[in-house]
C-alpha cells in the first residue's frame, strides 16, 4: 500500500539522519531534556505545547538541511560558492529555529 510505504519511507530517513547525522543526534538529547524539564515543572498546557512544537521545527528544519545537503552533494560534487551559500543559509535557518526554540523555553521559565 502506498501510505503504509511513504511511512516506511519517512522512518528510513529518520533512522538515517539518528544513524548519520551528529548534529540531529544533539538536537534529539537536547529536545528530550527540553520535554523532561517541561513535565517537571508542569506549566500551563500552552507552555508544553509550545516547547513540543518547537522542537519538533527544529527536528524538522535539521532534517530539511540534511536533505538539502546531501542533494546538493550529489547534483555538484565539486566546491561551488553557490553551493556554500545555499547549505550556510540552510544552516543557518537551523540555528535561528534552535535560537527561538531556546527563547520559547526560557519565557516559559519566566512565566511560571
Amino acid at each position: 500500500p502506498p501510505l503504509l510505504n511513504r511511512f516506511k519511507h519517512a522512518f528510513a530517513g529518520l533512522a538515517e539522519a539518528v544513524r548519520r547525522e551528529s548534529n540531529f543526534r544533539i538536537q534529539l538529547v537536547l529536545g528530550f531534556l527540553a520535554i523532561v524539564a517541561t513535565l517537571t515543572l508542569n506549566p500551563p498546557l500552552i507552555w508544553t505545547a509550545l516547547v513540543v512544537i518547537m522542537i519538533g521545527v527544529v527536528l524538522a528544519a535539521e532534517l530539511l538541511n540534511t536533505a538539502l545537503e546531501h542533494a546538493l552533494d550529489a547534483a555538484l560534487p565539486e566546491p561551488s560558492p553557490l553551493v556554500k551559500i545555499a547549505k550556510d543559509c540552510s544552516a543557518a535557518a537551523v540555528l535561528v529555529l534552535s535560537i527561538t526554540a531556546v527563547a520559547v523555553f526560557l519565557l516559559m521559565l519566566l512565566a511560571l
